[in-house]
């Protein structure tokens, strides 16, 4: 193919981009819930990818760290339901600069790669590449640093409602990402490039290379799993005063609990499943609270799933246990990834001489588990994920790898009352069910809570702020997809790789 012409000069004049950056952020807040807009996550990172193009590295971090700060702050901003405005700003300057800094290298990959492979062929196909491997490298660094990382904002994860969710069930969420960045990527370079003006040559794979894109993100059918049997699962929503600053009577959670699970009695019920922080405290240590579990296990003739703060050998964890009808718990899970700054201070000496007063709201101080997030209730193994643990993929992957036949997820959403952060993670539970293939419970205290299919579409729903409980025959399936054994490689395979890739455009590029 004919030699393409080299752009080292930025498209857009600085405080162009810096605007365009603003916009891109905006649009790629509303295609996560509440709006929901899923197709908005390809113009907005289209109007990204154009304002880094030609930048140098000090303009592409002042670039990304606007896209980064702006689309944070929305994205986040029912953290300042908790603890206030500070924190919120706190969390939107970090991840934005974080992001800041991840995009100076898709800039550099404009700059690098056209230098380093100036063919047309490597400008619509070998850069848009690296670029969009670059980009979920962003994702895996942001969501993997500091302290365990925020993955709260991966592309892919905004489609969960949108016919391209079925990738996922193959590729990963990480994988899904990747084929939309680089649908856009070879756009932009097919319009820079003015492919429709060159001859059959360019032409041709500048039709061919997005329109397969087009056909592989639409017509990706679901990855098959096997039906398995099925378990009934009651999940109840009790409305209790479960805000970390809530005014509580004693047992008022418990008691929310029990009240919304009463209109269960007498049902037939396998698993009876409470949500994250459904108990007023430690049952191991309350004999009150164990004999009012054991009278509800009793009552429904089931296990009851229920979750709490507890202590164990001087330490602390958010805990889900298996409650029978006997006082028992002999199977319990502790969260995996405690949340920074809500459920423990990191480097708390440090900080608390930063804010001492906000720091000092904060109590909790959870060590993260180490035991499987599984529990069996007869020959049945059920995924466990606790609250902002269901954006962390090697939880999923860990509960599919030991066999769960069906997730439950519990969370409690109180301190984010009337804001999207309930929405944004039941979007996130769905696709985790499409991703996984399997049947998910999401129940929350104060709601949305939903019991998903896995092609994404609801069984049945609580909707926010209501008491209430959910009854249903779930499917149990067995088989892993796709997108659970391959995601992980893929995720790597594209964070090394475009980093690689990045490296050796330098290295050419120096040469010519």
């Amino acid at each position: 193919m004919s030699q393409a012409p080299v752009r080292q000069r930025a498209l857009l004049p600085l405080w162009v981009a810096m605007i365009t950056a603003a916009a891109s952020a905006f649009l790629m807040n509303l295609a996560y819930p509440d709006a929901g807009v899923w197709a908005l996550a390809f113009p907005s990172a289209a109007l990204l990818l154009l304002s880094l193009i030609g930048r140098r590295a000090g303009g592409a971090f002042l670039v990304g760290l606007v896209y980064g700060i702006v689309f944070f702050a929305l994205l986040v901003s029912w953290t300042s339901r908790y603890l206030g405005p500070i924190p919120w700003a706190a969390l939107s300057v970090v991840e934005g600069g974080l992001t800041a800094l991840a995009l100076i290298l898709i800039s550099l990959a404009y700059r690098w790669i056209p230098r380093a492979l100036p063919g047309t062929a490597a400008r619509l196909l070998v850069l848009p590449a690296v670029v969009a491997a670059l980009w979920v490298g962003r994702e895996v660094f942001v969501g993997s640093w500091p302290y365990g990382g925020f993955p709260w904002a991966r592309i892919g994860m905004s489609q969960a409602e949108s016919p391209l969710a079925p990738v996922s069930s193959w590729l990963g969420v990480s994988g899904l990402g990747f084929l939309m960045v680089l649908l856009v990527a070879v756009v932009i370079e097919i319009v820079r490039l003015r492919a429709w003006q060159h001859t059959r040559r360019v032409l041709v794979p500048a039709v061919l290379v997005p329109a397969a894109l087009v056909i592989v993100l639409l017509a990706t059918p679901l990855f098959p799993t096997s039906v398995s049997g099925s378990m009934r699962i009651a999940a109840v929503q009790g409305n209790g005063p479960t805000g970390y600053f809530d005014d509580r009577e004693p047992y008022a959670v418990i008691q929310a609990q029990t009240d919304a699970t009463r209109p269960l009695y007498g049902e037939d019920v396998d698993l009876l499943v409470w949500p994250e922080g459904s108990l007023d405290g430690d049952p191991f240590r309350s004999d009150d609270l164990a004999r009012r579990m054991t009278l509800v296990a009793t009552r429904i003739d089931a296990p009851l799933l229920a979750n709490a703060a507890t202590a164990r050998d001087g330490l602390y964890y958010n805990t889900s246990m298996l409650w029978t009808d006997d006082g028992t718990a002999s199977q319990i899970h502790d969260k995996r990834h405690p949340v920074p700054f809500g459920e423990y201070v990191p480097d708390r000496a440090f900080y608390g001489a930063l804010a001492p007063d906000l720091i000092g709201l904060i109590q909790r101080e959870y060590s993260p588990g180490s035991n499987p997030p599984i529990v069996e209730i007869g020959d049945v193994k059920v995924g466990l994920a606790i609250c902002f643990d269901v954006i962390y993929d090697d939880v999923l992957t860990e509960a599919l790898q030991g066999g769960a036949q069906v997730l439950v997820f519990q969370t409690n959403n109180a301190d984010f009352r009337g804001t999207d952060e309930n929405l944004q993670q039941l979007g996130f539970a769905r696709m985790r069910a499409i991703e996984t293939g399997r049947n998910v419970v999401n129940i929350s205290t104060v709601g949305t809570s939903q019991i998903i299919r896995p092609d994404g579409s609801t069984v049945t729903s609580l909707d926010a702020d209501e008491a209430g409980a959910m009854l249903e025959d779930v499917e149990l399936r067995t088989g892993l997809t796709a997108g659970v054994v391959l995601g992980p490689w893929i995720q790597q395979l594209l964070f090394w790789g475009g980093l690689g890739a990045l490296v050796v455009g330098w290295l050419r590029a120096r040469r010519r």
